[in-house]
């Protein structure tokens, strides 16, 4: 998970950040969000995956 996400963020970087990011989040909902702690770090990783998206541009 990335630490911090701003609006600087550098889109040359998405190609690598993106895949593990998802992946991350696969691992994490195959387990199933079983306390809040899991469930908040699921939501913070789509969060993650869809500022990337919009700010890219990325259409996946």
């Amino acid at each position: 998970m990335i630490e911090n996400l701003e609006s600087s963020y550098d889109c040359a970087n998405a190609g690598g950040d993106l895949p593990k990011l998802k992946q991350e989040l696969e691992a994490l909902q195959a387990q199933g969000a079983k306390d809040k702690k899991t469930q908040e770090t699921i939501n913070r990783l789509e969060n993650q995956i869809n500022f990337i998206m919009n700010k890219c541009d990325i259409n996946h």
